[in-house]
């Protein structure tokens, strides 16, 4: 990643300038946009790509103003830590991934539907350790919009230092209790210490997010990770990570610091489904025009039914693997030809 300063003082302003410079010419780019579709299969796929690239950086440019005024009005970052502005970001937070969603339903025409929902989940009380898997881009977005506009929590997210190349992702993570991090890179504390210390001291409206696959799911990462777990000696849970079909196995590490850090949380299990297709730049592509059905459930566990020792943590974090991936099964979208007369418009 390049050093802090030239993200904010390079890259945010840069954005900044290009939306403005693509919102003030996006006719062009539209009118550029149509005359290539004929060339490519599907409905409107050229003009609505770059319509929803500009809507992404206009966004994303509308986010970081946003920010710079409420750093403005915590006295230049004076109180930007104090609890009147980390609400205040995390009521932005709700706002902004509201809007993205709403322009995704209407130019991709993607529909996001909850098919389960414990009790538990809905209903803030209690601090929650929310434990998702990774399929296609959008998945944590869509996770965060659930849980900040949907259960009113305040989400604290482990997540890969490579999204801080987005400048509003950057700027408003970095400023809530979040954890960017690098896979081989954790400095002088591990990244256990690093997970146990930010789920310490959860309020009854938080949610710590986790994905313990700590990637979207590839067909190649799955034989990777398998092989890593024989050469570590861990048979038992190669043979179970084999059994997956979509997901790929759970590194327990992060998880187990989590809930030694925050006992009296409880945890929630998050699956869907609906984005498994588009694993590369070249899928997404081909997805486009969406038309897309995202499917998630959620699942609660009271802190009392968490199990007490590591080894059974374990083995129950592979249960619920199994579960999800059976889940995940069995709401496989049904598949949609990428080009039909019936999709000629």
């Amino acid at each position: 990643m390049p050093p802090v300063w030239v993200r904010r003082v390079v890259i945010a302003p840069a954005v900044v300038v290009l939306a403005v410079t693509l919102l003030t010419t996006l006719p062009f780019w539209l009118l550029l946009g149509l005359a290539f579709s004929p060339l490519v299969p599907g409905r409107l796929r050229v003009p609505r790509l770059v319509f929803l690239l500009i809507v992404y950086l206009v966004w994303d440019a509308a986010a970081l103003i946003a920010l710079g005024v409420l750093w403005l009005a915590s006295g230049c970052g004076w109180r930007i830590r104090g609890p009147v502005f980390q609400r205040a970001h995390y009521v932005l937070t709700g706002r902004f991934l509201g809007l993205l969603f709403w322009f995704a339903r209407w130019s991709l025409h993607l529909e996001i539907d909850v098919v389960g929902t414990d009790p538990d989940t809905a209903q803030p009380g209690r601090p929650e350790i929310v434990v998702s898997r990774h399929a296609g881009p959008g998945d944590s977005f869509t996770l965060i919009h659930a849980l900040v506009n949907w259960f009113a929590r305040e989400p604290r997210i482990v997540l890969k230092a490579a999204l801080q190349w987005d400048p509003a992702v950057d700027v408003l993570l970095n400023r809530l209790p979040n954890r960017f991090i690098s896979p081989g890179r954790t400095g002088t504390a591990t990244l256990e210490e690093q997970i146990g210390d930010l789920a310490t001291g959860l309020d009854d409206n938080d949610a710590f997010v986790i994905f313990p696959e700590g990637g979207n799911f590839t067909p190649r990462r799955k034989v990777n990770a398998i092989a890593r777990l024989r050469a570590r000696g861990l048979h038992d849970m190669a043979v179970k990570a084999e059994n997956l079909r979509h997901l790929l196995p759970p590194k327990p590490g992060g998880l187990l610091a989590a809930i030694e850090a925050a006992p009296d949380a409880g945890v929630i299990f998050v699956a869907h489904t609906g984005l498994d297709r588009m694993l590369s730049v070249a899928d997404v592509w081909r997805e486009l025009p969406m038309d897309k059905r995202l499917v998630m459930r959620f699942w609660s566990v009271p802190p009392e039914e968490v199990p007490a020792g590591e080894e059974e943590r374990v083995a129950w974090l592979y249960e619920w693997w199994a579960r999800i991936d059976a889940w995940v099964e069995e709401n496989q979208p049904a598949p949609r030809p990428l080009w039909s007369p019936r999709l000629r418009r």
